[in-house]
């Protein structure tokens, strides 16, 4: 690098390292939450909402990797659209959407995460909990990402623990129940699929825990050879926390009467209290700080990777794409992640906007696996590297449209007004061109 050459991002992910960030990130807090509600909006064949999910968003996924491997840019999901579309409003909006759904779960997360520690500490007051939370993940993004790298490996090993802990819990208690059996409690409309339409419905909250694979492609300009071990690494990530979860949902439902698991605010604790009550309880609850510490933390260093890539691109102010000369971070992306995620977290007026976390990502991945269709058939085969059939891209857009109609309609408002405000900051950034 030249004296008069910007700094880029340091490369120093590898395989395996990759993996342990997508693991880390789909693994997160969800399934530790969502297994309750969807056993109850399903009953014992919960684990078929899962299947289900991890069936949609594996075609999502496999998109990702071609596009991963065609592109390999921080910008991701702004930049497969104008690479497609050659509309730079509409990948604003897009690469907006994805930046803000982050910045939305971040600070649910925040919550969560101060739930969880004043159960232990009473006295702390969650808005101390809360800055000091992004506080501390600022800090390790802004160090690097071989630092957050290995924050994330550690935080993942103990998430992957405490579920392997549930699933052996669940092997002493196998065949206690009818894993094909149905509660019958449709809604949504889903009647007419018969006891299907309960898998259906369960799938939109199972759908919630496989959210974080998209976060991958945010790290191609921090990974080795992106283009040839992206790919891989996405679907190695899907592959192990699919069966993780598959395997959480069956130990779950053989252990927990299902009129218990319904009512628990905490399913995974009611596992370990009911199938091994040996188990300090205490062990849980630290499990659960690192889970969702690791699900904020992924977040974060995909959410500045973006805005440092729309800014690349031209998409945002210019200001987002510098560079820290010697720690070789996206400083003032990581400033901007920070101040936005500790506003929405002190509002404390999250329970809308985080319904539509999904409903994000939902829109923006109809986008992106529409914008696999065009490049697909307008450049053909991706011949120096991965390629998937071009049927898979149809069917993931298929897929996730269907899943849409899943969501509750007051969860759809606050997608209409980001757009509305994304595309007001992408005019703010056409008229003051030189950056602000």
């Amino acid at each position: 690098m030249t004296s008069n050459e910007a700094p880029g991002l340091r490369r120093t992910l590898g395989f395996f390292s990759l993996v342990a960030f997508g693991v880390g990130d789909i693994l997160g807090a969800g399934i530790y939450a969502l297994v309750g509600k969807i056993a109850g909006i399903v009953g014992p064949a919960c684990w078929l909402s899962f299947v289900f999910s991890f069936f949609v968003a594996g075609l999502t996924g496999l998109s990702y990797a071609e596009l991963g491997s065609r592109f390999p840019r921080a910008g991701s999901e702004s930049y497969y659209s104008l690479k497609a579309f050659g509309r730079p409003t509409l990948s604003h909006v897009i690469g907006f959407l994805v930046l803000m759904s982050g910045i939305v779960s971040m600070a649910a997360v925040s919550h969560a995460f101060g739930g969880y520690l004043r159960a232990i500490f009473p006295s702390v007051p969650l808005w101390l909990v809360i800055v000091l939370f992004f506080s501390l993940m600022t800090a390790v993004s802004f160090l690097g990402m071989e630092e957050a790298s290995l924050t994330n490996v550690v935080c993942t090993a103990v998430e992957v623990f405490g579920l392997l802990i549930i699933i052996f819990i669940g092997l002493a208690h196998f065949g206690r129940v009818n894993y094909f059996e149905f509660n019958g409690q449709l809604t949504g409309g889903l009647s007419g699929f018969g006891k299907w339409g309960a898998v259906f419905h369960g799938s939109l909250l199972a759908f919630y825990a496989f959210i974080g694979f998209e976060d991958m492609v945010k790290a191609s300009e921090e990974a080795h050879a992106p283009a040839e071990i992206m790919p891989k690494a996405i679907l190695w990530s899907l592959g192990v926390t699919g069966a993780i979860y598959v395997l959480t949902a069956v130990a779950v439902v053989s252990v927990v009467p299902m009129e218990d698991l319904v009512r628990s605010q905490a399913p995974l604790m009611l596992v370990v209290e009911k199938g091994a009550p040996w188990i300090p309880r205490g062990l849980f609850t630290l499990i659960a700080l690192f889970a969702v510490s690791n699900t904020a933390l992924v977040n974060f260093i995909g959410g500045s990777r973006l805005l440092y890539g729309m800014a690349k691109d031209g998409l945002a102010p210019k200001i987002f794409g510098h560079v820290h000369p010697s720690r070789r971070t996206p400083d003032w992306a990581i400033a901007a992640i920070f101040l936005a995620a500790l506003a929405f977290a002190l509002t404390g007026t999250l329970a809308l906007l985080a319904q539509s976390t999904a409903a994000l990502l939902l829109v923006v991945f109809v986008v992106v696996n529409g914008s696999l269709i065009v490049i697909q058939w307008r450049d053909g085969k991706n011949r120096e590297g991965f390629s998937v059939p071009k049927v898979v891209p149809v069917l993931g857009m298929v897929s996730t449209f269907f899943l849409t109609f899943q969501i509750q309609p007051a969860a759809l408002i606050p997608v209409g007004a980001l757009a509305l405000i994304s595309l007001t900051l992408f005019a703010a950034a056409k008229l003051f061109p030189r950056g602000f």
